[in-house]
């Protein structure tokens, strides 16, 4: 399988996912139809299910227009049934959604939205966290309250340290300041940093980061407990 980071809006990202041996892939929270499909029609890719994290625009804005060119299927957490566009299949928290090659373990993780999900696709040792957690941060709380936002983190922080971090968003580097602000004498964190800034400056993304990164570096996974998080939360929100 091949992972390929799709730029959509003005800081998302969506992710395909490619059967390279049948030139079929699945996409997870196509924000917009137009760079998905160029890409598949460029290398002449089949895409056979949409994958979606939670029901905001900027991650399902290209479910319908994809589902009516490739008649795939969109699949999302069966909480958000009436809210997911163009929905087909449902799926529940440690469910194993498997379509022929591909394969994900379904993680509920509310906090950001009721309906949140992420897809832990173990064999690619990958994880496709949406708006829950970010590269060096973690998501603003819309629907949800801190404890189960931080308890969202805490699945996540369970998952092998070597599991590649998929995002919804390329905000690492406003995410490393506010880090670095509250976390001054974080050498791994500074490490990180220097990281990061060779690759924007390069023009690549920052993500994929790693579990064992955020777990040295995210000061959101660096909490012990939910009242920490919730203040550090709030301060980020105003940050």
């Amino acid at each position: 399988m091949e992972i390929k980071i799709i730029p959509c809006l003005q800081d998302n990202y969506s992710y395909l996912i490619i059967d390279k041996k049948n030139d079929t892939a699945c996409v997870i929270d196509p924000s917009e139809a137009e760079p998905v499909i160029e890409y598949l029609e460029n290398n002449k890719i089949k895409l056979k299910c949409i994958l979606n994290t939670h029901h905001h625009y900027d991650h399902v804005g290209g479910n319908q227009e994809l589902k009516k060119k490739y008649d795939a299927s969109v699949i999302g957490y069966k909480g958000d049934k009436e809210r997911i566009p163009e929905i087909d299949i449902l799926i529940n928290d440690q469910e194993n959604w498997i379509y022929k090659n591909f394969e994900a373990k379904i993680i509920y993780i509310p906090g950001h939205t009721l309906g949140h999900i992420c897809f832990y696709f173990h064999k690619e040792e990958s994880v496709f966290t949406g708006d829950t957690l970010f590269s060096l941060g973690c998501g603003r709380i819309f629907e949800g309250s801190y404890s189960q936002m931080f308890n969202s983190l805490m699945k996540l922080k369970k998952l092998p340290e070597n599991t590649k971090i998929y995002c919804g968003h390329e905000y690492t580097k406003k995410n490393s300041d506010f880090c670095l602000a509250y976390d001054a004498n974080n050498e791994n964190l500074k490490a990180k940093i220097n990281d990061i800034d060779i690759k924007l400056k390069a023009g690549l993304p920052t993500i994929p980061s790693t579990i064992k990164d955020e777990l040295e570096c995210n000061i959101f996974l660096r909490s012990s407990n939910v009242e920490t998080f919730s203040k550090l939360r709030d301060l980020k929100d105003d940050f």
